[in-house]
């Protein structure tokens, strides 16, 4: 029966060459099982690699939107992401060819993490970075104004940085304040740092130690509106600064920011700009 199972178109293999060519077969399914093992780790650790030439091949433009947004100009409590910030990179991303996929990094980690290429790009104004050689901003999409908000039955008035001397001022987790940063620093003005912009007015309303907020005032006037606290807070008529809000990339995606900013120019021109900006007042 041995020598029957052997023959095989014609040729008759002894016995003993059957038994020495079952640990070649079984070597060989070892072998193959391992590239198979090998796809499936690759597979498994493919989210947590940074998104470098091939995302950019495939035409995939990582936004971050921070976990909390930046309402109005990021809204991240819906279905979808919208905001004004969303809705224009969204517009000129997608007419340069590009999809965009929303990223949740925190504000502490986005600046090394876009470095990285774990994201792509990042809402930013210049004056707010550390270390803005390191990055490429595209034009301003909008102008950011930081006014204080102040509680309606307070006094205190705001004219100048003076004016805020040994007072408590709430301020958001991680900004800068350029012409504030020097009394900061000095402990002649004291800061209290919140993460979330609707919390900065909570603490101020509900707080006897702090005696404003400093947001932008399209920001504040959004949370003000959609928490009903219109008649609880006032803002300064003074504002302490007025940046370029701006699109934050890498260095590298210089030919990008270029096409970004042709888009903008043209949005900015032809109406479409504003009619974003005039679903969010």
């Amino acid at each position: 029966m041995l020598r029957l199972a052997g023959i095989f178109a014609g040729f008759v293999l002894p016995p003993t060459a059957l038994f020495r060519r079952e640990p070649l077969r079984m070597k060989n399914r070892r072998s193959c099982r391992l590239p198979l093992v090998l796809s499936a780790l690759l597979l498994a650790l493919a989210p947590l690699a940074p998104h470098t030439a091939s995302a950019q091949e495939q035409k995939v433009f990582h936004f971050n939107i921070s976990p909390n947004g930046y309402p109005p100009y990021l809204i991240v409590d819906q279905d979808a992401p919208s905001g004004i910030m969303w809705d224009v990179v969204s517009l000129i991303a997608h007419r340069l060819g590009y999809s965009v996929a929303a990223e949740k990094i925190p504000r502490k980690r986005v600046d090394q993490m876009l470095l990285d290429g774990y994201v792509d790009g990042t809402p930013r104004a210049r004056e707010w970075t550390d270390h803005p050689e390191k990055f490429l901003f595209t034009d301003p999409i909008v102008n950011i104004e930081e006014v204080f908000f102040i509680p309606e039955r307070s006094k205190f008035t705001y004219e100048t940085p003076e004016d805020l001397l040994s007072k408590t001022i709430v301020t958001h987790l991680g900004y800068l304040y350029p012409e504030l940063e020097p009394y900061f620093t000095e402990g002649k003005i004291r800061r209290f740092d919140v993460s979330r912009d609707r919390d900065m007015f909570t603490f101020v309303l509900h707080g006897d130690r702090f005696d404003a907020a400093v947001a932008d005032r399209l920001v504040g006037r959004w949370i003000l509106r959609n928490e009903g606290l219109q008649k609880e807070f006032r803002s300064s008529g003074k504002s302490i600064s007025e940046y370029g809000f701006r699109l934050m990339l890498r260095r590298n995606w210089q030919t990008f920011a270029v096409q970004f900013n042709a888009e903008l120019a043209r949005i900015k021109r032809n109406g479409e700009l504003d009619a974003i900006l005039a679903n969010y007042r």
